[in-house]
């Protein structure tokens, strides 16, 4: 099966698979669950999606099921996506009909920061304002305007970037390095109510039109309370010791936020050996998996960490 990456399309967030019926396929990652999983070398085409207006939208499979070329797809898949272009459309780049009629809906510009302190600025669609943080696994966001739309959105959130210097983009890496040893919750709340404070200030004085200012902050994931909390853990945290390019993994869930576990790891008897792990689930977006009773190898060079 085609991992498709870590879906939060509700608060219950779930591994999407595709399987070789050509059927997705949730598989729950709820507290205590388990994967036991084998991944098989390489990264393929996660095929391209078609935006037909706000919540209606096509995945068409890469027809050759072939090889990753350009992040997680073929170089023809990659040219047929409508998603790609709607980064550019408040340049004035023409998009689809249906894709148009997407990013013309009410859109949130928000800010988010991660458990190293990183903060970035980021929008999401009126129907996936919650969802769309809890993917990002955003330790504190705060919604900052209300825009009538996707084009206003953008130019909003290139001006922050252009003026108070906040990034769009964070690192999965730096995410997940981040929880191994996150900084304390009253600090990075704190530094989340600053940066939204400066972002709000300056929104505030622009002579534009097609948004409002709004001040509310974003509900965390039940599921990412203990990975996010600096100290909640009865033992010292790990990077978690292997990669998902290959082999055997097996993990228990003990929390989550966006694509990155804390995790217990199983032994062959079924008992989670000493220590808590934390792992990058979305890396295994493009890879192929089977399940099965596979545990998680950990190197010699460990055992003087426990």
């Amino acid at each position: 099966m085609l991992v498709h990456g870590v879906s939060w399309d509700s608060p219950s967030p779930s591994l999407r698979l595709f399987t070789p019926d050509a059927e997705f396929l949730d598989v729950a990652l709820a507290l205590g669950s388990a994967l036991g999983l084998r991944v098989i070398p390489g990264v393929w085409c996660l095929g391209h999606t078609k935006v037909h207006g706000p919540g209606d939208r096509t995945h068409i499979p890469c027809p050759g099921s072939s090889p990753a070329e350009r992040g997680k797809q073929c170089g023809a898949c990659f040219a047929r996506d409508d998603s790609r272009l709607m980064h550019d459309f408040h340049r004035g780049t023409s998009v689809p009909a249906g894709l148009r009629a997407y990013l013309m809906q009410p859109h949130w510009l928000y800010v988010a920061t991660f458990a190293n302190c990183a903060t970035k600025v980021g929008t999401a669609s009126a129907p996936r304002k919650w969802n769309r943080l809890a993917e990002q696994g955003a330790v504190h966001a705060s919604y900052v305007a209300h825009a009538e739309d996707g084009r206003v959105v953008r130019v909003l959130e290139d001006m922050v970037t252009c003026e108070l210097g906040l990034v769009q983009q964070v690192r999965s890496a730096s995410k997940a390095a981040g929880l191994v040893e996150p900084r304390a919750a009253v600090e990075l709340l704190a530094l989340n109510r600053q940066h939204a404070g400066r972002v709000r200030e300056l929104l505030g004085g622009l002579a534009m039109t097609g948004y409002a200012v709004v001040e509310e902050e974003w509900d965390r994931p039940a599921l990412a309370e203990r990975l996010c909390g600096a100290g909640a853990e009865g033992s010292r945290r790990h990077p978690y010791p292997a990669t998902f390019d290959g082999g055997g993994h097996g993990l228990r869930i003990r929390s989550l936020s966006g694509a990155i576990t804390l995790a217990g790891l199983p032994d062959a008897t079924g008992n989670d050996v000493e220590g808590s792990f934390v792992a990058d689930l979305g890396a295994l977006k493009g890879r192929k998996i089977e399940f099965g009773p596979h545990t998680t190898v950990i190197p010699a060079l460990q055992d003087s960490l426990f």
